[in-house]
């Protein structure tokens, strides 16, 4: 069909990888999962596709007379940069850069070729408006893996996804992929929380991609798990096979541009206009940059040293800081680093005290 030849064309040419498409069907099996895992208290405060599954599940509810789904994905691999000696935080490949807007450009030139062609067609990319991973798996473009990734044959699953809902009636692409994994179990064995609690089922309570963007106290018993990790986890992706066999996609992103790694005692001494401005683009809960510093705090915990004076003076800071949140986690850091003498004897709010008198 010279139209579909003529998206794919568009899609490839602005930059985008794989390109499928799916007949426009209510996700039924979508639908089940995410109102089973709400149910269970799997998602947690999750929202996205949680927020309203029957909204997220249904195409026709986007676009009036939807008749297929374009999905197209983007490579978000990149080389590993070098590891920084100073103390350092480590920040998931997927937001070392804005890999959302090329592939938002991309989808937006296919939505803008079929308005030419006098069809309705919008185009969505990190949105809630349609569960994009069942749609690509629909289209043919991958299986989902263990660790609820959708894995492209022989590319694995560093990839970010979007697609295109329209009422053009276009021939679905081939039946969806056979499941890839085998016998594996790699990502399972690997989630420092043990989050995956059955191939392709992540409880949002444990794992570390979630609990960094969550608001409030990080709970105590992943705390030492978070590690040096301040927004995302790829563990679950580092170690499957088909993730380390995949070659970085044929056109980067200049180096420079990439912040795989934040300094620690820096992204403290910030102010909230200057973390806003330099990280943006990674969710904080409210815009508040509160989340990224307890997050930098539990880390300090982890990784600092309760000797250096200017994790010293940090911990000073943030044990005084009017923000009780801070404060609690300071506390946590500083025992854990050994600086008990740095510790007030009590106060004021309850969640402080209760980490002044944690076992």
């Amino acid at each position: 069909m010279a139209l579909v030849d003529e998206l794919r064309r568009i899609a490839l040419d602005s930059g985008l990888e794989e390109f499928g498409i799916a007949e426009a069907q209510v996700l039924e099996r979508a639908r089940r999962e995410l109102f089973a895992r709400k149910s269970a208290g799997l998602s947690d405060d999750m929202g996205f596709t949680y927020r309203n599954p029957e909204r997220s599940t249904d195409p026709f509810a986007a676009v009036q007379g939807a008749r297929s789904v374009i999905v197209a994905a983007r490579s978000y691999q990149r080389p590993d940069p070098m590891v920084p000696s100073a103390l350092s935080a480590r920040v998931a490949r997927y937001a070392w850069t804005d890999h959302y807007a090329p592939l938002r450009d991309g989808l937006r030139a296919v939505a803008t070729h079929l308005r030419a062609a006098g069809h309705r067609a919008v185009a969505y990319a990190d949105d809630n408006t349609v569960v994009d991973r069942e749609v690509a798996h629909r289209a043919g473009i991958g299986w989902f893996g263990k660790n609820a990734n959708l894995l492209v044959p022989g590319r694995g699953s560093w990839f970010v996804l979007g697609c295109v809902i329209t009422d053009a009636v276009l021939p679905p692409s081939p039946a969806p992929v056979e499941d890839g994994c085998g016998t594996c179990h790699r990502c399972i064995d690997g989630c420092p929380t043990g989050a995956i609690v059955a191939p392709g089922v992540i409880d949002a309570r444990r794992c570390l991609a979630w609990l960094v963007q969550k608001p409030g106290i990080f709970p105590m018993e992943f705390r030492e798990a978070l590690g040096d990790r301040i927004y995302g986890c790829d563990d679950c992706q580092d170690v499957c096979p088909i993730n380390r066999r995949s070659d970085p996609a044929p056109e980067g992103v200049a180096a420079p541009e990439l912040v795989a790694w934040v300094p620690v005692l820096e992204l403290l001494d910030l102010d909230d206009a200057t973390i806003l401005e330099r990280h943006g683009r990674w969710y904080l809960h409210g815009r508040d940059p509160v989340w990224v510093r307890r997050n930098a705090l539990v880390i300090l915990g982890n990784t600092g040293d309760g000797q250096d004076a200017a994790v010293e003076a940090s911990l000073v800071r943030y044990l005084q800081h009017p923000n009780p949140v801070l404060r609690a986690h300071a506390v946590w850091a500083a025992r854990r680093l050994g600086r008990n003498d740095l510790l007030p004897d009590t106060d004021s709010d309850p969640s402080v005290r209760a980490e002044l008198i944690a076992p």
